[in-house]
């Protein structure tokens, strides 16, 4: 199955994405969205007669005994969507779901053997990052690097382990319950802790499902690239246009593409935020290639 966790300025987003899964979803995999229960009423108006199953953010919730739900929506919208996203596995709707943002969408047909094995092992992305890290260094961005290093031995460092810093993104990733009931089981419970105080600790979900496979092995690892083309910055993406590389290239290497939201505010519901001079000024850095 397919799970999207989401929010009603990302309505629209929501939908195309949904139209891209109807146009190219040859296996008929279900698709689940989830969203605020107060923002069902406009998820519902906007997929009508789109073959979307809707669950609220609540329900997923619900269903983890040990989270607070008042200390969670507390918490920033970046950081609440990864405990919601990593927590969907209780519902027992999937034992393996691949786990996209609203941004995405597929470019080409895709069917469950793109993303499982016929033995249902998810396949996992993990590599070194050297794709990314590579473009910082010709791009000048040191911070990028940095940052990356940083993110992968916070989280090395919590499991004990030492070696080499992988990565397991960028989204969408395919995801099995066993290894987040590992996570809760043999090392949150013992140590008296819950995903959000996890998140909270080190706020990198994929991280987090990553080291604990490697760690207690709850399925075999089937190591993958990206299964998406993920434009991480504008920089990335004005070198592709630049080479004439667009959807019908990428599609004979990935299932489909990221634009980040940001890039895209004219999708944003009700409205794109900001006043006139910030909108002109957000979309000439993004032309500009400085997003």
């Amino acid at each position: 199955m397919i799970y999207c966790k989401s929010y009603k300025t990302d309505v629209k987003r929501v939908v195309r994405l949904a139209e891209s899964i109807a146009t190219f979803n040859i296996q008929n995999i279900s698709f689940f969205v989830s969203a605020p229960r107060s923002d069902l009423p406009l998820f519902k108006e906007y997929l009508n007669g789109r073959n979307v199953e809707l669950i609220a953010d609540e329900d997923i919730i619900k269903s983890s005994p040990r989270l607070d739900p008042q200390r969670l929506w507390q918490l920033p919208g970046n950081l609440s969507q990864q405990i919601i996203k990593s927590e969907f596995w209780r519902l027992g709707a999937s034992t393996a779901y691949l786990c996209i943002d609203s941004d995405s969408l597929f470019i080409r047909p895709f069917q469950a053997s793109e993303f499982i094995t016929p033995e249902g092992i998810p396949y996992t992305m993990m590599d070194e990052g050297r794709d990314l890290l590579e473009d910082a260094l010709l791009n000048k961005k040191p911070k990028v690097i940095h940052d990356f290093q940083i993110e992968a031995e916070l989280i090395q460092r919590l499991f004990g382990r030492v070696g080499r810093r992988y990565s397991f993104g960028p989204f969408p990733l395919v995801w099995h319950r066993a290894v987040w009931e590992s996570l809760d089981t043999e090392y949150l419970q013992p140590r008296g802790m819950n995903f959000v105080d996890a998140i909270l600790q080190a706020p990198i979900e994929s991280r987090w499902y990553g080291e604990t496979l490697l760690r207690y092995q709850a399925v075999p690892l089937m190591p993958c690239q990206p299964l998406f083309k993920v434009y991480h910055y504008a920089w990335q993406l004005d070198r592709d246009l630049r080479s004439n590389i667009g959807s019908d290239q990428l599609a004979q290497l990935y299932s489909g593409v990221i634009y980040q939201s940001a890039w895209e505010r004219e999708m944003d519901w009700p409205s794109e935020a900001g006043n006139w001079p910030s909108r002109v000024a957000r979309r000439l850095r993004r032309s500009l290639g400085r997003v």
